[in-house]
């Protein structure tokens, strides 16, 4: 996620606490396969896993370690759908296109269920997610989003009153909620992982430190510093990590971050207090708060957005404020882990999933809901590679603007876009 000079996991409580995993050689080598990917994240290890099961020779390229960037950083949350729900996609692209991005909406976290218990992942698996309303407004939105769901198929929606939020929450803060019970949370350093083996258990292969320097497309060939890979199909899956390798994108999107705390382990008295049933919490204004409880009993709490990327001066003073506006009662909590990372932002806030040519594809730019969209990427990226191209195609057609004043300017105007909706969320508008 966040820009860094290394090239291991940043000293998150997910790189501490990940299940042990290989050093992986950097390649060395001149090889051939069918399909390479560049990237071992979410999107490209599940679209390598895909194509593996499938029967295809695929080596997989990664310039750090498997899970280095958003992957292995993120908030570890199963939420459903996109950054821009169907009634927006809907207004803006028809109903055609709605539709079909609407039959995809649910299919990532079903996805990751299904490499959990297919390859007996051990990554933390706990079941809901709750949209919390900070007002009277935002839980109006909740109802015609749980109405708007349904619509399109997605059944497993409960809205909460006040009280009953309060029990799942431990906070006062909300008037009320949406709960997912086909949302979650887990491990996603440990998921990752866990998909990466399976991958190799299959005879896939994975190089890590070996950051790509050029790609030849018309005869698709991958070069790095001491090796090349030439395959018949390269998948771009490196998102906000992946300089110069598609320039014509470069305008279309923005690396942003997010930043994470997490405290030191809590009571079993505090743990009733606050999360009683296990959920994932995240509210719903603009620039959003998401918690939830760690394995091990702590609480994981991050929010805010940095765009361009770039890191506050203290992590923790960032995000401890708002922590302690949800949970008065945890002020002063001891803070053991603070963290950064960054994700790809769109104009558009959906994804940009694409082709360079017949050889070459890319998918990337999930707006902070990249948990499920880049597992359902990855499937899509592997049914467009097998001859089936329908389902891609639906998001490859969707229209992507430059930012305004393109990447110079997009991060003062982005912000500047940020603050008048932090303001009306203060506000309740």
């Amino acid at each position: 996620m966040s820009a860094s000079t290394t090239t291991d996991h940043v000293a998150s409580w997910y790189a501490a606490s990940a299940h042990e995993s290989p050093h992986r050689p950097a390649l060395q080598a001149h090889i051939d396969c069918d399909v390479c990917v560049v990237g071992a994240g979410f999107t490209g290890i599940s679209a390598a896993l895909h194509l593996a099961e499938q029967g295809y020779r695929v080596v997989v390229l990664e310039a750090a370690r498997v899970g280095f960037g958003a992957s292995g950083r993120n908030g570890g949350q199963i939420v459903n759908s996109y950054s821009r729900d169907m009634d927006v996609i809907e207004a803006k692209y028809g109903g055609t296109t709605a539709r079909a991005l609407g039959d995809m909406a649910f299919e990532g976290n079903r996805i990751i269920r299904e490499r959990i218990a297919r390859y007996g992942i051990e990554c933390d698996l706990r079941e809901g997610n709750l949209f919390a309303a900070c007002n009277v407004r935002q839980f109006e939105g909740l109802k015609e989003h749980k109405a708007l769901w349904e619509r399109y198929g997605h059944k497993q929606l409960e809205l909460l009153d006040d009280t009953e939020t309060r029990r799942e929450t431990g906070s006062d803060r909300y008037t009320g909620a949406l709960l997912d019970h086909s949302g979650g949370h887990l491990h996603p350093l440990n998921l990752v992982l866990g998909q990466a083996a399976a991958l190799e258990g299959l005879g896939g292969q994975i190089f890590e430190h070996s950051p790509v320097e050029r790609i030849d497309y018309d005869t698709p060939c991958v070069h790095t510093a001491q090796g090349q890979v030439r395959a018949t199909r390269v998948v771009l899956a490196g998102n906000a990590y992946m300089t110069g390798l598609l320039p014509s994108l470069e305008n279309k999107s923005m690396p942003a971050s997010t930043q994470i705390i997490t405290t030191a382990p809590l009571t079993d008295e505090q743990r009733r207090q606050l999360l009683p049933n296990d959920r994932a919490v995240e509210d719903c204004n603009y620039l959003l708060d998401y918690y939830r409880l760690t394995a091990d009993g702590r609480l994981l709490y991050g929010g805010g957005v940095s765009y361009g990327g770039q890191d506050p001066r203290s992590i923790e003073a960032a995000i401890r404020p708002k922590l302690e506006k949800t949970f008065p009662w945890l002020k002063g909590v001891a803070v053991e882990y603070a963290w950064s990372g960054t994700f790809l932002l769109t104009l558009n806030r959906l994804p940009q999933f694409g082709r360079i040519n017949e050889g070459v594809y890319y998918a990337q730019g999930y707006s902070g809901h990249g948990v499920t969209c880049s597992h359902l990427a990855g499937r899509l990226v592997a049914e467009v590679i097998h001859g089936e191209s329908g389902r891609f195609d639906a998001f490859a057609g969707l229209k992507h603007q430059v930012f305004p004043g393109g990447r110079a300017l997009s991060v003062p105007l982005t912000t500047l876009g940020a603050w008048y909706y932090q303001l009306r969320d203060r506000l309740g508008w």
